[in-house]
């Protein structure tokens, strides 16, 4: 008849764009309402697991995350283990401080 199958109406036919502004519109009306669900932290808590064990099934994704992890700790170290964020100075400076502490 006029359409086939594979043609797109309504808001599939519509750009990303286009769909996300409409979408943040009903969701706003929605809450002016109240009408809008809120999750309790009980169901967002169930959400998260599910989600949670959903993203672990897939075993390539999650050691793309721990090689990231791993990339990201190493570049914040400073070869030794420690992060760059400590004390600073030497360790000939941190002992001779230790040893005489500062009276404040």
């Amino acid at each position: 008849m006029g359409q086939t199958s594979e043609s797109k109406r309504g808001f599939a036919a519509m750009n990303a764009e286009q769909q996300r502004q409409i979408a943040s519109q009903g969701g706003k009306a929605a809450h002016e309402k109240g009408t809008a669900h809120e999750f309790t932290s009980e169901e967002a808590r169930a959400a998260g697991r599910k989600g949670g064990e959903a993203v672990s099934q897939n075993r390539e994704h999650m050691a793309e995350i721990g090689r990231k992890g791993a990339e990201a700790r190493s570049q914040a170290t400073n070869g030794e283990g420690r992060s760059r964020k400590g004390r600073g100075g030497g360790h000939e400076q941190h002992v001779k401080a230790d040893e005489h502490p500062q009276q404040n």
